[in-house]
């Protein structure tokens, strides 16, 4: 018998429309797991039981009352938030003990767009403090755990939201990736993770990212449902900073995602230069393993060079690392209590205070020189394939034993292909491409041109279809 939290996003959602499911039965069901099972996982930070069955029962009335036609995509179905983000009403903590009594007075503007297509929201996800790392653990929660393995970590920033998806406490979440953060997770959890093109939707008036690293996204069980989405979260406002072109009049991502994407142009690297980081040999499997099939699937497959020693003359994890220090500085902190925030946000502030502006521009300046000579080399390629991560998951700890400086540098060597995406702008997918001998999910990373998530998508479908990963249920989490 199929379970409510076996079905995709897009089953749940025509479901409830068709009314073979009502919007409260979903709601109590993952709610009840919720509190049944999130105690071994820590996905999530609060749980708004009370407003999402308000929400539901809403929901209901109007699915009862309107004709099927006229229904938001989304109505009634179920989504969590990462805690990074405002939902009018909800607690919202930024991951930091600084921000435990905030209770957000508006939503975000992505949060806005997922309430006009009628979602309700389960919770807020677990994050690390301000989204800073690729862990998930803060001072506020327990540590997020990976369904696959409760010893080991999620990934991160947004492990909350991927561990509850794995574990299936939510059908799908929503994330935000500023260097890798939706997709990191997605490979150590064995979910499709979007991070869309830079511009693609609006961070909204109640964040400011001046250097267009971060952006919400989808992480999701199937590629059709990033794709819903993606459709569903799409949109730009007044004075934002970027933007890219929106797709034609009348298509959809989920159009995309149910389209064959003809014979595709694939380059692929799987090494990290001169930075010498090992890649681990599950890694380079499913790396290989995914070459070999898209070469199997007529797509012209061949080697290029490496882009962080290929296109940004050797200064780039200086540089980004100017970036992420002054993005942690952003935050409105009270200095009185400086003090109370983790060690590697004291790190990263400190940096970012002892950093002139002049050397800022200057990092930004030259990373935006070899954005230049990345995109214009890429160009001849459809998409290009490389590992998510170095690694399979690792401990919960594996990154905070030797201190700030150490933790940086070892959070680099675990994920040290994904950035370089968020600095070009580029849309990048995690595909749950393997899972190792132990039993652990090892993801590959699939990038595409600027605004072209459709061929993204369209491949990533193709790949699925090819060799299906389908929902996989994580031990213990049979019933």
């Amino acid at each position: 018998m199929t379970r409510i939290h076996d079905l995709s996003l897009q089953r749940l959602a025509e479901s409830i429309r068709g009314r073979e499911l009502s919007p409260l039965e979903v709601a109590e069901h993952y709610l009840a797991r919720i509190r049944r099972l999130d105690q071994r996982y820590g996905s999530y930070i609060s749980v708004l039981e009370e407003s999402a069955l308000k929400q539901a029962r809403n929901a209901e009335k109007r699915i009862l009352s309107d004709t099927p036609d006229s229904l938001p995509a989304l109505l009634g179905v179920p989504l969590p938030i990462k805690d990074l983000g405002a939902v009018a009403g909800a607690p919202v903590t930024f991951g930091s003990r600084l921000y435990t009594d905030l209770v957000a007075s508006t939503d975000s503007a992505v949060v806005a767009r997922l309430r006009e297509a009628g979602v309700v929201f389960l919770g807020k996800t677990n994050t690390p403090e301000f989204g800073s790392t690729c862990y998930t653990e803060n001072v506020i929660a327990p540590p997020t755990r990976n369904p696959w393995d409760t010893r080991l970590s999620p990934g991160g920033s947004s492990g909350g939201a991927a561990a509850a998806v794995a574990a299936g406490l939510a059908p799908a979440a929503q994330g935000s990736d500023g260097g890798g953060s939706i997709r990191i997770p997605a490979s150590a959890c064995g979910l499709f993770g979007l991070k869309p093109s830079r511009g693609r939707i609006s961070a909204g008036p109640d964040r400011s990212d001046l250097f267009g690293l971060s952006t919400a996204g989808p992480l999701t069980r199937t590629v059709l449902d990033a794709a819903l989405l993606l459709d569903v979260m799409t949109m730009s406002a007044p004075g934002d900073a970027y933007s890219v072109p929106p797709l034609p009049a009348g298509e959809r991502f989920t159009d995309h995602a149910r389209r064959d994407p003809g014979r595709l142009r694939i380059g692929c690297y799987a090494t990290t230069g001169s930075a010498g980081i090992e890649v681990h040999a599950d890694v380079l499997a499913a790396y290989e393993r995914t070459a070999l099939l898209l070469s199997e699937l007529g797509h012209e497959v061949e080697e290029i060079d490496e882009p962080i020693d290929a296109h940004f003359r050797g200064g780039y994890a200086r540089d980004f690392q100017y970036l992420w220090s002054a993005m942690a500085a952003a935050m409105a902190v009270d200095p009185a209590r400086e003090h109370e925030l983790t060690p590697i946000n004291r790190w990263l502030r400190e940096r970012a205070r002892n950093t002139p502006a002049t050397d800022l521009v200057a990092a930004w300046s030259r990373l935006q020189l070899g954005v230049r000579s990345l995109l214009t080399a890429t160009t001849p390629y459809d998409a290009v394939l490389a590992p998510t991560l170095a690694s399979p998951p690792v401990p919960i700890g594996h990154f905070t034993e030797e201190g700030p400086e150490a933790e940086f540098r070892i959070m680099t060597e675990f994920a040290p292909f994904t950035s370089v995406y968020n600095v070009s702008g580029q849309p990048s997918v995690n595909v749950p491409s393997h899972w190792s001998d132990q039993g652990l999910p090892i993801g590959v990373m699939l990038t595409g041109r600027m605004g072209g998530e459709g061929t993204l998508l369209s491949l990533s479908a193709q790949l699925e279809a090819a060799r299906p990963w389908s929902y996989q249920v994580p031990p213990g989490l049979e019933d």
